[in-house]
């Protein structure tokens, strides 16, 4: 259980695997492209660092404290939320270290749970096990990093057509 869950997380992170790491995509993403947005698709690059960086982070605090704190007046859109007075590129390098510390955390906490803390339920949580919302947690990230790998690549082919 713990190997899959580290597997999970190191292919989110850093693993070239199955699809292209959050590391690899975001590694060589300008500001400009970081914020860039396209018609069909709600959210940059950047927001979508923030939304996973919001739920990785709040997930592991739960998961460290073993316990379910309501998150009080937090809709889910709001996680997208990006302050667009600090859009630079100290603010960029530091959600992206941001990011990355986060997998590494859960890689770091899963690696020396004991196994009964994986097996654990939270009974305040459809009385999920805490290695099933990991997992999910996994199956998240690995959705919005092949949105921000897709807005890359248009961001990319936009960039050719405008120069070309």
């Amino acid at each position: 259980m713990k190997e899959v869950l580290l597997d999970q997380l190191a292919a989110c992170h850093d693993d070239e695997s199955w699809f292209k790491s959050s590391r690899t995509i975001l590694d060589d993403i300008s500001v400009a492209e970081a914020i860039w947005k396209t018609a069909g698709h709600p959210h940059s690059i950047w927001e979508i660092a923030n939304h996973l960086i919001f739920w990785n982070e709040m997930w592991l605090t739960r998961f460290i404290n073993d316990e379910m704190f309501e998150i009080e007046n937090v809709n889910n859109k709001e996680t997208f939320g990006l302050d667009h007075l600090k859009i630079n590129e100290e603010s960029w390098c530091k959600t992206i270290h941001r990011l990355s510390n986060g997998f590494s955390d859960w890689r770091d906490i899963i690696a020396n749970c004991e196994v009964s803390k994986l097996e654990g339920r939270i009974p305040s949580y459809f009385n999920a096990q805490w290695w099933n919302v990991v997992s999910n947690l996994c199956i998240h990230n690995a959705y919005h990093i092949g949105q921000m790998m897709f807005l890359k690549k248009i961001v990319r082919l936009n960039e050719t057509n405008v120069q070309g």
